[in-house]
């Protein structure tokens, strides 16, 4: 859901820019490239992780970090949802087949990041909400700058919510050298977290007020972001679980701002 709700962001989007209806065709085809492409990330993640995997609490019993299915089956697997994605990208316009085609680059690159650079969370961002490019451009064939404002804040988004989720391995990733913004940021614990999000909440307001949505739209917007900092007022970073319920509660977050986005259409 967190990779197909940027998606939606861009095609609401979209159809305000437009002044277009709803279209319900390519909402589906985006719910099933999600699925297929988030699934042939985790495999392409879990086949460069599988050695750390196994040294990790949260992740040593994955498959191919428990050995439980080998490396030619994961490669297998990896292939037969490339390709169906491959079949939903070719239905697009041109721009949106040009623009999926550059997401792969940023899925190959992407679990090589967290050996590099503290901010493995950046990279995934770029590479999570690269879908509300492709989703305003599947509706427009077009990008503009609201298109790049909504793209940057989906950003900002990610870096909160994986930031988060890093938490949950921070004590077994200081061990085996893994880099992430949870270990670059432990001193500041939540003031980071509040920083993310306040900056995406941010650039979004900034968004919404370009393509001027109506009123119902801001209201339910900050309804969106009251709720939001409730959750984030009650996480503990400290608790393996909260960590965790908090990551998985921000698919709300993300359908509520969608929701807030579509009133306008």
């Amino acid at each position: 859901m967190l990779l197909f709700i940027p998606c939606l962001f861009g095609i609401f989007s979209a159809s305000i820019h437009k002044n277009l209806p709803i279209d319900l065709k390519i909402i589906i085809l985006f719910l099933i490239g999600s699925i297929l492409m988030r699934s042939a990330g985790c495999i392409f993640n879990d086949i460069i992780d599988r050695d750390i995997d196994a040294k990790v609490e949260r992740t040593k019993n994955r498959p191919l970090a428990n050995k439980s299915m080998n490396l030619y089956e994961a490669i297998f697997l990896l292939l037969t949802l490339l390709i169906f994605s491959f079949l939903i990208l070719i239905s697009m316009n041109k721009l949106t087949i040009i623009l999926g085609f550059a997401s792969i680059i940023l899925v190959v690159l992407y679990p090589f990041m967290k050996r590099i650079t503290y901010w493995p969370q950046l990279f995934l961002g770029f590479t999570f909400n690269w879908g509300a490019i492709i989703g305003w451009t599947a509706v427009s064939n077009s990008i503009n700058f609201e298109t790049l404002i909504i793209y940057i804040s989906s950003i900002f988004w990610t870096l909160g919510y994986d930031t988060v989720y890093g938490y949950q391995d921070i004590k077994d990733d200081k061990v085996i050298g893994v880099k992430s913004t949870s270990v670059l940021f432990e001193p500041y614990s939540k003031n980071v977290i509040w920083l993310f999000y306040f900056l995406s909440f941010s650039v979004m307001s900034y968004a919404l007020l370009s393509l001027k949505v109506s009123n119902i739209s801001v209201i339910f917007f900050i309804a969106t972001v009251i709720f939001s900092f409730y959750l984030v007022i009650k996480l503990n970073l400290r608790d393996v679980h909260s960590c965790g319920n908090f990551f998985s509660k921000n698919k709300y977050i993300g359908f509520l701002i969608s929701i807030s986005i579509a009133l306008s259409i």
